[in-house]
């Protein structure tokens, strides 16, 4: 069996409402386009190497019913106006031999931007410890962030983010965000040439 390290990702994020909870989860992931897929859940190294890619480039690299690898958040509510989110964060190294982060965050009350910087804030201080960087843990995101890219070891640092208010009816609302991880095998790239 062949290495299975993905060498590309993209990012997608949706939200659903439906009063079954499961039904939620299903129309929030058809609005990622990611429903026709089965979904494993996998923690949160981005590989050495890895390229990042459009949704509708990762896409036409996948097959409905293919076992797909996700870094997914996801939170729910069925209270009328609860706001929620679902963020994953991105930290890659300036060396592309050496592993990155994504990081899953779920929160409430939360406004996207807040948690898309949380999420981002949390898969850089873990890269940042990895490589061995020193930073004040209790300093605002801003300086941490300043003193993270000016070390040159960190190049980049985004998230992707889907915030929603609970269905005023008390339909149940799901968001989430997930960093879809693809593996190419040797039949995928000559398909694909």
């Amino acid at each position: 069996m062949n290495n299975l390290v993905p060498t590309k990702m993209f990012f997608t994020k949706g939200v659903g409402r439906h009063k079954d909870y499961l039904q939620s989860f299903e129309m929030a992931l058809r609005n990622a386009g990611i429903a026709e897929y089965n979904l494993v859940t996998v923690s949160s190294i981005f590989p050495p190497g890895c390229k990042r890619i459009s949704r509708e480039e990762g896409k036409k690299l996948l097959s409905p019913g293919q076992i797909v690898f996700v870094v997914l958040a996801r939170n729910s509510t069925n209270e009328p106006n609860r706001l929620i989110a679902s963020a994953i964060g991105l930290a890659q190294p300036a060396d592309p031999n050496q592993y990155g982060y994504l990081s899953e965050h779920h929160s409430f009350g939360e406004t996207e931007e807040k948690a898309g910087e949380y999420a981002e804030d949390l898969a850089a201080t873990m890269l940042a410890s990895t490589l061995g960087l020193e930073f004040d843990p209790s300093a605002a995101w801003d300086e941490r962030e300043q003193v993270y890219k000016s070390s040159g070891k960190i190049i980049r640092t985004t998230n992707i983010t889907q915030s929603a208010e609970g269905d005023k009816n008390g339909l149940w609302t799901t968001t989430i965000a997930a960093a879809v991880l693809l593996i190419e095998d040797e039949n995928s790239q000559k398909n694909n040439l």
